[in-house]
């Protein structure tokens, strides 16, 4: 299947540029308009292999087969059901983006052309135990207004159209998070772009075309 090979190689990507370890993610991506395929429960996402990928139902969380879907599926329902221009979501933990989601800093998106147009939204939750309804549920109001949720003393989860996009976003972020930290620790202050040059840079598509806000379902 192309999909799983897709998610395979992308767990792999993870990994490999230091965006995940261990167990501690999961990804998945829209099957169609009522199923998502997910990491199963466990597995290491750079060492995924075919029948690691989990077929969910979106709308009540049904799986079947002889692998359990990853305990965070309740993320995962949330944004697909809030966001139907959701094709692909990934969680994780990476060191940078760990450490500020344990801290008071804000991300700015006002650094650089990628932050500018890969975190324009982004928000914040409080912490919720890991799998738990509270949590799929706080992701899901969130997922209305961002396309990368911070999680408090957890992690990130983000959604994006396409693998490589929700990969490319993911290491912005790491990069800001990265930032941020040396830049405390230096004593420097980070400069940021004026606000009418970053609606300019967003609106004219320089970059890239700028992507569609799809204002999500009311549940």
């Amino acid at each position: 299947m192309e999909l799983e090979a897709s998610l395979i190689a992308t767990g792999c990507q993870l990994v490999k540029r230091q965006l995940a370890w261990g167990t501690s993610g999961n990804l998945s991506a829209r099957l169609d308009t009522d199923h998502m395929l997910v990491s199963a429960s466990g597995t290491n996402m750079g060492e995924l292999v075919p029948g690691d990928l989990v077929s969910v139902r979106v709308s009540d969380g049904a799986w079947s087969g002889p692998r359990k879907p990853s305990k965070e599926v309740p993320m995962h329902i949330g944004i697909y059901q809030q966001r139907p221009d959701a094709r692909v979501v990934l969680h994780s933990s990476p060191h940078y983006t760990t450490l500020i989601a344990c801290s008071q800093e804000v991300i700015p998106s006002q650094l650089f052309i990628e932050t500018m147009y890969y975190l324009e939204r982004v928000a914040w939750i409080d912490y919720f135990h890991p799998g738990s309804a509270e949590l799929g549920a706080a992701v899901k109001a969130a997922s209305s207004q961002a396309e990368v949720i911070m999680m408090r003393n957890h992690g990130v989860i983000l959604l994006d159209d396409s693998c490589a996009e929700a990969v490319m976003r993911l290491q912005t972020l790491e990069m800001v998070c990265r930032m941020i930290v040396e830049a405390k620790a230096a004593g420097l202050t980070l400069g940021k772009i004026p606000e009418q040059l970053v609606r300019e840079f967003l609106h004219s598509g320089r970059y890239k075309p700028r992507k569609p806000w799809h204002p999500a379902p009311t549940p």
